[in-house]
Formats: C-alpha cells, sequence, structure tokens
C-alpha cells in the first residue's frame, strides 16, 4: 500500500487541477461570454436542433478575437467572437460555423470533458514514473524525455477526441441537411483564418489532426454511408 501512495497522491493532485482549471473556465466564460442570437446563426441552431428531434440548440458567443471553438466541462457550447466577425466580413459562411458548432456538440456527446480528467491524470503518472525512472539512468535529460513522452500521449489522445468530434458533426451535418461539404472548406481555411501555422511542430504532438486528415476521414465516412 505504501509503494502506491505516491501514484494516488499524484492522481488526487492532477484531479485537483483539473477541477480547479475548468472552475476558472467556467468563471472566465461567464464573465465574457452571451447567448448567441445572431440572426444569421439562429437558423442554423434551429435545423442542427431539429436534426437531433431537440429544440433549438442554445449555443453562446466567447468575446475574444481568435477563431475557436469551445465545449465547456458544463456541457454549453461557444464560438469565439472572432468567428463571428469573420461571417461578418464574408470570410466563412453560416453552414461553415454550424460545421463548428455541430463538432463541439459531438465533443459533449462523446464526454471527452469527462475523459480527458481521467486523460489528464494519467498522464501525469506517467510523466511522474517515467521521470523518476529514466532520471536514474540518463540523468539531466530523463525528464526532459518523460515530458516529451507524456505530451505525445495528450497529443495523441487529443486527435482521437477531434476524429471522433468531427464524425459526429458531419453526421449531424448530413441529417440538417446541410452535407459535410461547409465542414471540409472551413478546415481549407482554418488555419488561414486563426494566422497560425503548426509546420514547425512535429506530427505526434499536435493536439488537433492537418486538415487534410480530417478532411481524408470524413470522405471515409461518405464512402461508407454511400455503401448503405
Amino acid at each position: 500500500m505504501l509503494k502506491l501512495t505516491p501514484i494516488l497522491l499524484i492522481l488526487l493532485y492532477a484531479a485537483a487541477m483539473w477541477f480547479f482549471s475548468a472552475w476558472r473556465l467556467k468563471a472566465e466564460l461567464n464573465a465574457k461570454s452571451t447567448p448567441l442570437r445572431h440572426p444569421r446563426l439562429v437558423p442554423m441552431l434551429d435545423r442542427l436542433g431539429r436534426a437531433m428531434d431537440l429544440p433549438r440548440v442554445q449555443a453562446h458567443v466567447y468575446e475574444v478575437g481568435h477563431v475557436n471553438g469551445l465545449a465547456a466541462p458544463d456541457g454549453r457550447i461557444f464560438l469565439t467572437r472572432g468567428f463571428l466577425d469573420r461571417l461578418d466580413r464574408g470570410e466563412v459562411t453560416e453552414a461553415e460555423l454550424a460545421s463548428v458548432i455541430a463538432h463541439e456538440l459531438g465533443h459533449v456527446a462523446h464526454g471527452h470533458t469527462r475523459r480527458r480528467m481521467v486523460d489528464f491524470a494519467g498522464q501525469n503518472v506517467v510523466r511522474m514514473v517515467l521521470a523518476g525512472v529514466l532520471g536514474r539512468f540518463l540523468p539531466g535529460i530523463g525528464v526532459w524525455i518523460a515530458n516529451i513522452a507524456a505530451s505525445a500521449i495528450a497529443a495523441r489522445l487529443s486527435r482521437q477526441d477531434e476524429f471522433e468530434a468531427d464524425a459526429f458533426a458531419s453526421a449531424l451535418m448530413v441529417k440538417a441537411g446541410l452535407g459535410t461539404g461547409p465542414q471540409k472548406s472551413l478546415f481549407r481555411k482554418l488555419d488561414r483564418l486563426a494566422g497560425a501555422g503548426r509546420a514547425g511542430a512535429p506530427a505526434w504532438l499536435m493536439s488537433h489532426p492537418p486538415a487534410d486528415a480530417r478532411i481524408a476521414a470524413i470522405e471515409k465516412l461518405e464512402a461508407r454511408w454511400e455503401l448503405v
């Protein structure tokens, strides 16, 4: 039992850090968000809701300038003000933003936020154990290798979540009569809209799959659906 104590302490610490981060994020979102009532997007929220046999999807605007969508730990869906500004400038379409909302609904439906708490705790255990073991054999670089390994695990799990949310969004967009075209066209624009290329980062350290891989995964789904 005594040998398990350090691992239990790491798990408790990781859980405490996750809950603190979730609390801080909720406070930030409460302070900087408003209900999404953009007249060009309300019809999209209605269509997504009907496709799930539900009332209008409820979404919010997170008042920050960068381009992003977000599924909060409490299940709320957010688009950033940056995305809405680009809609008003004609850089994205209503259907493309509907695909972002559908994607975030996928994160909620799959319970990714709750799962990430478990993943976060597990990654901290891996990091601490590897750092302890490797530090004995590779002084000076053992901790660095452990951090790289834990980050790679986290990135892979995050990419899996993104593919799952993409698949949910594709199915929902098709059922809503919007198709997957807006989803794929937005992926082609996303790096330019965000103003941040990821070419310098190794693929195995990226938290989101490359746009080409996401589009290819959607097209595989489409091919499978055509055979049904």
